[in-house]
């Protein structure tokens, strides 16, 4: 799952394929080129991203952390993994129907997070509450939980 190659130009080319029944998923689009923070440039050395859905049409993202979101020696900064976690479980709220702000996301660091790391994220809401959409997620590859995080999301007025 974790293929990193240098082509020919000598740039880095990442495999961020899904898993077997997910459906590539363009979720960034639901809310427009200004809010790509994380998923806004498909080639550099910040974040890879590409988002889909699985059979049961939750939200999923292969993302690769680049040498360019360094904490700790040789492993991803805690704001990078935050960044990530803020942008997949608010698309997970924006996928489900709900056009929504981040009004609180909690963070919890589980393992340090290697960096060129070809990563899987997931987002689940859980529950609706009037304007609050509650959604968790996590960052993982096999068996290790880099983090896990939850995201208070306040539903945007109709104008």
């Amino acid at each position: 799952m974790n293929k990193i190659k240098k082509d020919a130009s000598h740039s880095l080319t990442v495999d961020l394929s899904g898993e077997t029944g997910w459906t590539p998923f363009d979720a960034p689009s639901l809310v427009g080129e200004s809010l790509r923070f994380v998923s806004g440039d498909p080639e550099g050395n910040r974040f890879r991203v590409k988002y889909y859905r699985d059979p049961e049409q939750q939200l999923k993202a292969r993302i690769w952390f680049g040498p360019e979101t360094g904490g700790p020696p040789g492993s991803a900064h805690g704001g990078s993994v935050a960044a990530v976690m803020d942008e997949v479980l608010g698309l997970t709220a924006w996928a489900a129907g709900y056009p929504i702000v981040v009004g609180n996301l909690n963070v919890s660091f589980r393992n340090l997070l290697p960096l060129q790391k070809v990563v899987t994220v997931e987002g689940k809401v859980i529950s609706i509450e009037g304007r609050k959409i509650m959604v968790h997620g996590r960052i993982f590859c096999g068996k290790t939980i880099y983090a896990e995080g939850e995201c208070l999301c306040i539903t945007i007025p109709a104008t």
